[in-house]
């Protein structure tokens, strides 16, 4: 009996080592690029979790998980295009955490994920047409869509006494769906957006841009940019010729580069992003700081949820390849089943090995809606003392 239990103890150990594997998570981001500010804590927070998971030994059967940094560059879809596809047929990633801006995502989705069928979770691409993209239940974003920021803005807007307003938009998938989505909301709400005028990033001049937003007039600039990028740029001209004020920043222009770029001179001007005040936020805070980066930082919480969210459905599939796996992504997001925290991914990988359920909670509160993407919470900003604070949830 006893040499058939050590017989027994030896092939289980066996068939451990057999099916440990070294998991690779492709982290497709623009580390260069109009959002390259914000981007290093996005890679971070999906690295935290990746080496939470593989130090927990807990992912099928002790295997180890491994990031693999790729650039999308944020705005040019063919360079994307080719990072993803050397890091799906070269490096052979198992899934993609990202990409970050819309259009870029959109490109890697429909000619990389789609047709090698890889899972593609993106942390911060808000693009509305996402939702109906053709994807083979290949894609989620632990970001709402810009269909609710819109809805966001429009409230925070309101709650202001504000009923006019001046609108910029980066001329791309994020800016124009962005800009699409508050305006429609705006009006709807008896808002009146006065301007609705696209700019390119990349100038060293928006005198002209601002002339005509200046001219349309507006109580508020809603600036749908990039905080490394035309945005700032926009909003520097503004400053300088006097024609607004006060202004508005979505998600794209929420960064510390906006403290650095403008401090004081925003006093009073205020703005979202995703976020939210849960148990989950605090404690992600908490790990990223004794990590060596900011977890307050824009989509770095999405992030450590995204590449979580990979590693949990892996688990609960008992494989790492995308078509097992896909279908059990929204599964560990939602309840039933118990809640799991940032810093609890080795509970959570103990609870669905034994054949258990959780509702993966994390640092953004996921809850995944429709077609795969956050319900959406945001965090209101507004600057004083020459930096910008939250100073409520949505």
């Amino acid at each position: 009996m006893k040499k058939l239990f050590m017989a027994t103890s030896a092939v289980a150990m066996m068939s451990t080592a057999a099916f440990a594997e070294d998991v690779k998570v492709g982290v497709i981001l623009g580390f260069t690029g109009p959002l390259e500010s914000i981007t290093p804590a996005m890679a971070d927070g999906a690295e935290l979790a990746m080496k939470e998971v593989s130090e927990s030994g807990a992912l099928l059967d002790g295997s180890t998980v491994t990031s693999i940094r790729s650039d999308s560059t944020c705005i040019d879809s063919g360079a994307a295009t080719t990072a993803a596809e050397r890091a799906v047929t070269a490096d052979k990633v198992n899934a993609i955490m990202g990409a970050d801006c819309s259009g870029v995502t959109g490109a890697i989705l429909a000619n990389v994920a789609l047709p090698n069928g890889v899972v593609m979770i993106s942390p911060s691409a808000t693009s509305p047409g996402l939702s109906t993209a053709e994807d083979n239940g290949l894609f989620f974003r632990t970001a709402p869509s810009d269909a609710r920021q819109g809805v966001i803005i429009t409230e925070i807007l309101q709650d202001r006494g504000v009923e006019e307003v001046a609108l910029t938009y980066t001329n791309n998938d994020y800016g124009k769906g962005l800009a699409d989505a508050f305006q429609a909301a705006f009006e709807a709400a008896g808002g009146t957006v006065t301007i609705s005028a696209a700019h390119e990033d990349g100038k060293a001049d928006y005198s002209a841009e601002v002339g005509a937003l200046a001219s349309a007039g507006g109580e508020v600039l809603v600036v749908a940019g990039y905080v490394d990028q035309g945005g700032s740029g926009v909003v520097r001209s503004a400053l300088d010729t006097g024609a607004f004020e006060t202004f508005y920043f979505p998600d794209g222009m929420v960064g510390a580069k906006l403290n650095e770029n403008f401090g004081a001179e925003l006093n009073g001007s205020y703005g979202a992003y995703p976020g939210t005040d849960n148990a989950g936020a605090g404690k992600f805070i908490e790990l990223a700081a004794a990590a060596g980066f900011d977890g307050t930082g824009a989509f770095s919480p999405e992030s450590y949820d995204a590449a979580a969210l990979i590693m949990l459905a892996m688990q609960a599939a008992g494989s790492s390849n995308s078509a097992d796996y896909k279908d059990h992504v929204m599964n560990v997001a939602n309840a039933p089943g118990e809640q799991i925290m940032p810093g609890e991914l080795a509970k959570g990988l103990e609870i669905l090995a034994a054949g258990g359920e959780i509702d993966y909670v994390g640092a953004s509160a996921v809850e995944l809606i429709g077609p795969g993407e956050s319900a959406g919470n945001y965090q209101e900003i507004e600057f004083a003392d020459g930096v910008y604070s939250t100073i409520g949830y949505r």
